[in-house]
C-alpha cells in the first residue's frame, strides 16, 4: 500500500473519530447536564447517541465504495448537526453560542435529504434534485436568520442568557417561521418520496434492482420527518414509540445508501463473469444473452459493426433499425470501440443503468477484451495451422528428396560401381591367362574392395530412402527393418492397406530411431514392434525389455522422434520406469 494511501486513510479515519467524539461529548454532557428529574430514559438517550454513530461507521465504508466523496462528507456533517436537545442546558450561559446552535439543529434534516437525492451516482444529476436542495439551503439559511433576529431564552429548553443577535421581540412572528420551516422540510421530504417511489414502481427490473433499497430510505426519512415536526408542534419533549421509531428510521438511511452501493458494486464484479464466459471469443448470440442476464435487462441487445456493409446489425445479421439507434425514453445506446476508435458494438441498454457508469465501463472493457481475445486466438489457431502446414511441406519434401538421393544412388553411382566391377573382374580373369599372377592378385583386392564400398553405397542408400518401403509399405519395409536389429524383435503390422506416404515415412523412421535406441542404450534382450489403426489413428508402440529411465528431452534421437511425428500433427507417449523397460507410443491422425 503506498505512502500516500496510508495518509489518506489516517486522515478519514481522524476525521470519522474526531466527529464521532463531538456527537457523543455533546450527547453525554447534554444528558449529564439535564437536572436528574428532567432527563429521559437512558435507553432512549443510548440509541439517540447511537443514530450518529452509525452515519460515521457508513462514510467510512462510503468513502471506500462510493462512486464520489460527496456521500461520505455529507454523512460526517450529519453526525456534527446531530445536536441532542439536552446540549443546550451545557451552553446555557454562552449567549453568542446557543442561538447559532439552535438556527442549525435541523441541519441534519437537511443533510439526510440532499443523501438520498445523490443516490446512487454521488452528485445531484438532475434538475429536480438541485432544486429541492436549493430550496432547503435557502430554507436553512433564513430560518437560521430569523433565529439569530428573532428567537429568546424562551424559545429553547434551558435557562438560556440573553440573545445577543436579537433586534424584535416577536414571538408570534418567530413561531410562524419556525413552523413553516419544519413544514417545508417535511413537504420537501414527500415530494421527493412521491417522485422516487412512482418511478420505482413505474422502472424496469434494472431500475429497481439499482435502487431497490431507496425506498425504504425514503419512507425512513420522511417517517422521521414527519414524527419529528409533530412531536414539536405538540409542544412535548416526552419519549414516545414515535420518536424511537423516528431514530430507527433516520439511521437505516446511510444503512440503506451502502446497502445500494454495494448491491451496484456486486453489479460491477458480475462483470467478470462475461470474461469467464467469453473468455474464448465474443460469440454474438451468447455475449448478449449473458450481458441480459449481468445486467438483469431483458431488453439488452447487441449490435455488431460489419466492416464489409459499414452497418451494425445483431447477431442474426439483421441491420440495426432507427428506432434502435437512437432510442428515446427508456433506453440509451452504449458505443464501444477499440482503443484505436474502430467501431466494434452498440448496446441498447436501459437508461437508467447511465446512472452507473463504472458498470457500463465495466461492460464496455469486457466486451473489448473478449473481441480482442476471440481476434487473437484466431490469429494464433491460423498462425499455427500455416505452421504445421510449413512444417508438413518440409517433411514431404525431406521424402521427396530422400527418394531423389536413393534413386539417384541406386540408378547412378551403384550402376557405375557394378559395371566397374565387371569389368575389373574381366581384367583379373584376363591377367590369369596371361600367368601374371601379381595382376591378377592385385585385381582380387581392388574388386573385394569395390564391394565392400557398394555394400556400404546400398546401406546409405537404403537408410536415407527404403525401397522396400515405396514398394510394399510398412507391412514389408518394418519386418526388414527388425531383422537387422542385433536384438530379436516380435513384429505385428496390421495396417490397413497402403497409408499416405508422408504417414508411411513418418511411422518407419520412428521406428527406426526406437530400435537404434533399443540397441544403443536400452541393454534389452528382446523388443517388440506393433503398428495397428485405431479409430482413424496409427498406433505404433515400440516396447524393450531393457533398464528403462529414457526421457524425451534425453539425446537427439528422442527428440528427431517427437519432431517428426508433431510435424504431421501426431503426439507421443514416453513411459519408462526403471529397471522394467521402456514403451515408445506414437500416434498419427490419418487423413
Amino acid at each position: 500500500m503506498a505512502p500516500g494511501r496510508n495518509g489518506r486513510i489516517v486522515r478519514r479515519s481522524a476525521v470519522i473519530a474526531g466527529a464521532i467524539a463531538l456527537s457523543l461529548a455533546m450527547e453525554v454532557s447534554g444528558f449529564l447536564a439535564t437536572p436528574a428529574a428532567e432527563r429521559g430514559e437512558v435507553s432512549y438517550a443510548t440509541m439517540h447517541a447511537a443514530v450518529p454513530i452509525v452515519f460515521a461507521v457508513c462514510a467510512g465504508v462510503a468513502w471506500r465504495i462510493g462512486p464520489t466523496r460527496l456521500p461520505s462528507r455529507l454523512m460526517i456533517l450529519f453526525v456534527v448537526l446531530w445536536i441532542p436537545q439536552s446540549f443546550y442546558r451545557v451552553i446555557e450561559d454562552v449567549g453568542w453560542l446557543w442561538p447559532i446552535v439552535r438556527g442549525i439543529d435541523l441541519g441534519w434534516a437537511v443533510v439526510a435529504g440532499i443523501l438520498v437525492l445523490v443516490y446512487p451516482r454521488g452528485w445531484l444529476d438532475d434538475r429536480f434534485g438541485r432544486w429541492v436542495a436549493g430550496i432547503a439551503l435557502s430554507a436553512s439559511v433564513v430560518n437560521l436568520l430569523g433565529v439569530l433576529l428573532l428567537a429568546g431564552p424562551g424559545d429553547v429548553p434551558c435557562e438560556c442568557a440573553p440573545n445577543p443577535y436579537q433586534v424584535a421581540d416577536a414571538p408570534l412572528l418567530f413561531t410562524i417561521g419556525d413552523y413553516t420551516y419544519r413544514f417545508i422540510g417535511v413537504a420537501l421530504a414527500f415530494a421527493i418520496a412521491v417522485r422516487l417511489l412512482v418511478r420505482w414502481m413505474r422502472g424496469s427490473v434494472p431500475a429497481r434492482a439499482v435502487a431497490f433499497l431507496m425506498p425504504v430510505a425514503l419512507l425512513a426519512w420522511v417517517t422521521t420527518l414527519a414524527a419529528q415536526a409533530i412531536v414539536y408542534a405538540m409542544s412535548t419533549t416526552s419519549e414516545t414509540v414515535l420518536q424511537t421509531v423516528s431514530l430507527l428510521a433516520i439511521a437505516s438511511v446511510p444503512v440503506s445508501y451502502v446497502a445500494g452501493v454495494a448491491h451496484a458494486g456486486n453489479m460491477r464484479s458480475r462483470v467478470a463473469d462475461l470474461m469467464r464466459i467469453t473468455r474464448e471469443g465474443a460469440d454474438r448470440g451468447l455475449w448478449a444473452e449473458s450481458l441480459a442476464r449481468t445486467l438483469r435487462d431483458d431488453s439488452v441487445r447487441v449490435f455488431w459493426w460489419d466492416e464489409e456493409r459499414g452497418r451494425y446489425e445483431d447477431a442474426q445479421g439483421v441491420p440495426i433499425s432507427p428506432a434502435d439507434s437512437d432510442p428515446r425514453g427508456t433506453h440509451s445506446m452504449l458505443p464501444v470501440a477499440s482503443p484505436q476508435g474502430v467501431p466494434i458494438a452498440l448496446i441498447r441498454h436501459d437508461r437508467v443503468l447511465t446512472e452507473n457508469m463504472r458498470l457500463l465501463e465495466g461492460v464496455s472493457s469486457a466486451l473489448r477484451l473478449s473481441v480482442d481475445n476471440g481476434r487473437l486466438r484466431s490469429e494464433v489457431e491460423r498462425t499455427l495451422d500455416q505452421v504445421r502446414q510449413s512444417r508438413q511441406r518440409i517433411v514431404e519434401a525431406g521424402i521427396e528428396a530422400r527418394r531423389r538421393i536413393e534413386r539417384d544412388l541406386h540408378d547412378g553411382a551403384q550402376q557405375q560401381l557394378v559395371l566397374l566391377g565387371m569389368r575389373l573382374r574381366i581384367a583379373a580373369n584376363r591377367a590369369t591367362e596371361l600367368g601374371d599372377a601379381d595382376l591378377a592378385h592385385e585385381l582380387d583386392r581392388a574388386i573385394e574392395i569395390l564391394n565392400q564400398g557398394l555394400r556400404e553405397l546400398r546401406e546409405l542408400a537404403h537408410g536415407i530412402h527404403p525401397s522396400l518401403l515405396s514398394s510394399g509399405g510398412l507391412a514389408l519395409a518394418v519386418p526388414e527393418l527388425a531383422g537387422r536389429c542385433p536384438i530379436p524383435v516380435e513384429v505385428d503390422v496390421q495396417a490397413e492397406g497402403r497409408l499416405p506416404e508422408i504417414i508411411e515415412t513418418t511411422a518407419y523412421f520412428a521406428i527406426a530411431e526406437a530400435l537404434a535406441n533399443v540397441a544403443k542404450h536400452s541393454e534389452a534382450t528382446r523388443a517388440w514392434i506393433r503398428a495397428h489403426v485405431v479409430d482413424g489413428e496409427l498406433v505404433l508402440s515400440v516396447r524393450d525389455n531393457g533398464r528403462g529411465g529414457a526421457s524425451l528431452e534425453a539425446g537427439t534421437g528422442m527428440l528427431g522422434i517427437g519432431d517428426r511425428v508433431d510435424a504431421v500433427g501426431g503426439r507421443i507417449d514416453l513411459v519408462s520406469p526403471a529397471g522394467a523397460g521402456t514403451t515408445i507410443t506414437v500416434r498419427i491422425p490419418l487423413p
